[in-house]
């Protein structure tokens, strides 16, 4: 199952503070929902972790964060991951592109995210994996936003809003369903 997630914001602190923020994967994998670094392999390569909580279905995948690229002039990057569920039930890649251009006094961000899940999460379907997706971006700038302002914040899922999320891609489908059969 793949999907594909883009976000876009804007942070009221000047490129270059940003930048630093954004290029260095030890600082920014904190801000990950259920994400953290384990180790670094070398200057492009990371082992790490993710940790991820859909009602009753818990994952963990450990794996490996590749930066392809990092254009520190043009404010530019991609990275790649995989990994592989703890349990053996499924694997996921992602790809991330994201670049930042300096707006007004702040910097407007852009980024786009592949991922293919294979195994246990992907029975929830595309829809269900761009909603919940789109809710840890949320998180995740929060959480930037509080790291570059020196302010503390928690990384861990916010199990509540996936809950919402799951129930509202089911009542949703459930609500397709019934009109196709209708018409």
């Amino acid at each position: 199952m793949e999907a594909t997630i883009t976000k876009n914001f804007t942070l009221e602190e000047p490129i270059e503070k940003v930048w630093a923020g954004l290029s260095d994967p030890m600082r920014i994998s904190g801000c990950v929902p259920g994400a953290s670094i384990t180790e670094k392999m070398d200057e492009t390569n990371y082992k790490g972790e993710v940790t991820l909580k859909f009602g009753p279905i818990k994952s963990k995948y450990d794996g490996v964060i590749t930066i392809e690229k990092m254009d520190n002039e043009n404010y530019d990057m991609t990275l790649k991951g995989k990994g592989l569920d703890s349990k053996g039930k499924g694997s996921a890649e992602m790809t991330m592109n994201g670049d930042a251009k300096a707006s007004g006094d702040g910097t407007e961000i852009d980024f786009q995210m592949v991922v293919n899940i294979q195994g246990t999460l992907a029975q929830f379907g595309s829809r269900l994996i761009n909603d919940v997706s789109d809710q840890l971006m949320n998180q995740f700038v929060d959480n930037f936003k509080a790291l570059l302002a020196g302010e503390e914040f928690n990384n861990e899922l916010k199990a509540g809003s996936m809950m919402g999320s799951v129930l509202k891609s089911k009542v949703s489908g459930l609500f397709k369903k019934k009109e196709e059969e209708n018409s």
